[in-house]
């Protein structure tokens, strides 16, 4: 565990349980909301494999939870959609697909909420290994959900951003779009594992996590009046 404690990872190894707690919630939730959304338009593709479940072992991808240790960002299994099942594919396409980062962004809504109304309901009672647990556990689910929010709206494959961006364009551009879709493929996972070129491309990305944050705020401000 010293060898561990000497690496750098986004998350100190100690709060590793907090944060697979997280990843489970967070990922759960934005891959449900995904087969919910495609289920409801009429596509039974996801139900039929069992992803319309609140379930994590349904929706955990292996890889993809590991690097939100090593790297702070991830994904789990993507939600198989056929779009030509639903009455209007492109609206409904784009409905389906955006329900999965909107739901990470109200999580983190929901607890920030949730953090403020134990704090007015008496936290302070509590000891302080069970206050720092609290705070913690809320700080983790807001931010961690912010920054899948963001990072699931890159417009780049396979992320949900660029689902959105095909079903906006017209057929002959986005028939045009797929011809390059490998390589921009490519060009994701060198952002994602070359330091150097993370930083000029994820990183400020990463940045409007805090203004999201601010806005969040602001949001609990007006709702409640007390922060």
């Amino acid at each position: 565990m010293d060898f561990l404690n000497g690496l750098r990872f986004p998350y100190p190894v100690e709060q590793w349980p907090i944060v697979a707690i997280v990843i489970a919630i967070a990922f759960t939730v934005h891959e449900f909301a995904h087969a919910y959304a495609a289920y409801k338009f009429g596509d039974p593709t996801a139900y039929r494999q069992g992803r319309v479940t609140l379930n994590p072992m349904a929706h955990l991808d292996v890889f993809g939870t590991i690097l939100i240790f090593l790297a702070g960002f991830g994904w789990a299994k993507p939600v198989p959609v056929n779009r030509f099942h639903f009455r209007h594919p492109r609206l409904m396409g784009i409905v389906a697909t955006a329900v999965g980062p909107l739901s990470n962004l109200l999580i983190a809504l929901i607890g920030l909420i949730l953090l403020v109304l134990v704090n007015q309901l008496g936290l302070d009672a509590a000891s302080q290994g069970v206050q720092y647990a609290v705070i913690l556990f809320f700080d983790i689910l807001i931010r961690l959900n912010i920054v899948l929010f963001v990072f699931n709206l890159i417009p780049l494959p396979p992320l949900d951003g660029y689902r959105i961006i095909e079903d906006l364009l017209p057929n002959h551009l986005r028939a045009k779009l797929s011809q390059y879709e490998h390589w921009a493929i490519f060009a994701f996972l060198l952002m994602v594992f070359i330091p150097p070129i993370r930083k000029v491309t994820l990183e400020p990305i990463f940045s409007l996590t805090v203004d999201i944050y601010l806005i969040l705020v602001r949001i609990v401000q007006f709702l409640f009046g007390f922060l």
